[in-house]
């Protein structure tokens, strides 16, 4: 009866061994393509975040550019403006000679 009892138990630890290898190795198997997928995915997200940096980079230096030509810009209104005021001035004052010259 001891023997039975003991064969029993015996049939139950190796069985349990059995299941514990075979899950371990499955862990194992699943671990190893999980770390090539983890790296793929590492590799894709280190790539976006390059071409992100890259875009910042194209927008900040467009911005600078724009930034400048804003400048031009207001720089040319404020000497369009000056030549409107002085051409005004010019007709205002050569206005007497219009009634003299026929249309």
């Amino acid at each position: 009866m001891v023997l039975l009892a003991f064969l029993g138990g015996l049939a139950a630890v190796l069985a349990a061994l059995a299941v514990l290898v075979v899950r371990g190795v499955r862990l194992w198997r699943q671990a190893r393509g999980t770390g090539g997928r983890i790296v793929a995915e590492l590799e894709t997200f280190a790539a976006r975040a390059e071409r992100i940096e890259r875009l910042l980079a194209d927008a900040d230096r467009a911005a600078q550019e724009l930034d400048a030509a804003l400048a031009r810009l207001r720089a040319s209104q404020a000497r369009l403006q000056v030549l409107r005021k002085a051409l005004e001035r010019s007709g205002q004052r050569v206005r007497w000679l219009r009634a003299l010259v026929p249309r």
